[in-house]
């Protein structure tokens, strides 16, 4: 199944009256590029939401990040720390005592926003993280799904501009008789005008130089080879991103030889289109995993 690499998903859960929300970004990238934020609280977790992604995903520039929050049934459930508190208000009477002057009054909350006034039920870190990871899970799911349906977008336009290059390939290799053979007319009217009486041997050994070096069947081969095995690597299961990139810069190179040897208008014509294709191409498989 061919994947896209751009991608947006979130969901959130409510954990131990804890509501947790992970979003995740997904952009193209040659590897795994992957930012993990998370709350200070919760960094026991990246071990293990790592694992997890690296189990998912293969490729591409990742943004995970969790959000947390108190629960509005769970914000209640709170405890004061009596003895803490016991300890700051006979503080606070000691300092009133030692003061010779009158000190501005305080009011319960500003004893309960010290440090340790008020703590909570310890949470269950193990359950925590298993949930967590799981939800996580879930978004990259989301996640995988919209890759893969921009995926199978991309595989169409890919596989057109491969049959399209296919039918240009066919086109030059039914036109090189017919560019050798207005060639050798050309030279034989050429020396028609001038008068010339050449050497029949040494006339037919430099048109059979001339159709060497002119010779396109093995770049026109090598075209068909890669097209074929890029439609074979669109319909694998695996990530064939990097795969379709050395292909596409193979493609390449054997149109810029072709368009090299081009002694054609029309050859020289089907090599810029085929160039123009594989170039459209490089720029849909750099987002594909």
């Amino acid at each position: 199944m061919i994947r896209s690499m751009t991608a947006f998903a979130s969901g959130e859960r409510e954990i131990q009256d804890w509501l947790f929300t992970w979003e995740v970004r997904s952009v193209n990238h040659r590897y795994l590029d992957l930012s993990l934020r998370l709350p200070d609280a919760f960094r026991f977790l990246e071990p293990a939401a790592r694992s997890r992604i690296g189990s998912l995903i293969n490729r591409g520039r990742l943004d995970c990040v969790l959000s947390c929050k108190k629960s509005i049934e769970g914000g209640a459930d709170i405890h004061v720390n009596r003895e803490l508190v016991a300890k700051l208000l006979a503080a606070a009477r000691e300092v009133y005592d030692l003061s010779d002057r009158p000190l501005a009054g305080f009011s319960a909350l500003d004893v309960l926003k010290w440090p340790g006034a008020l703590h909570e039920p310890e949470a269950d870190r193990e359950q925590l993280a298993a949930e967590i990871v799981d939800l996580l899970a879930e978004v990259l799911k989301q996640a995988i799904a919209v890759r893969e349906n921009e995926g199978r977008q991309l595989a169409v336009l890919l596989k057109e501009r491969c049959l399209k290059l296919k039918e240009h390939v066919s086109a030059v290799r039914a036109r090189m008789p017919e560019v050798l053979r207005a060639i050798r007319e050309r030279i034989v009217a050429r020396l028609a005008e001038i008068s010339a009486n050449p050497d029949v041997e040494r006339l037919e050994q430099e048109m059979v130089y001339l159709a060497q070096k002119l010779d396109v069947d093995e770049e026109l081969d090598r075209l068909d080879a890669h097209v074929d095995e890029m439609l074979r690597a669109l319909s694998q299961k695996e990530p064939v991103g990097r795969r379709l990139d050395f292909l596409l810069q193979e493609m390449n190179r054997e149109a810029n030889t072709l368009g090299s040897k081009s002694a054609d208008a029309e050859t020289t014509k089907a090599s810029v289109e085929m160039k123009v294709l594989i170039e459209q191409m490089r720029e849909q498989a750099q987002n594909i995993e």
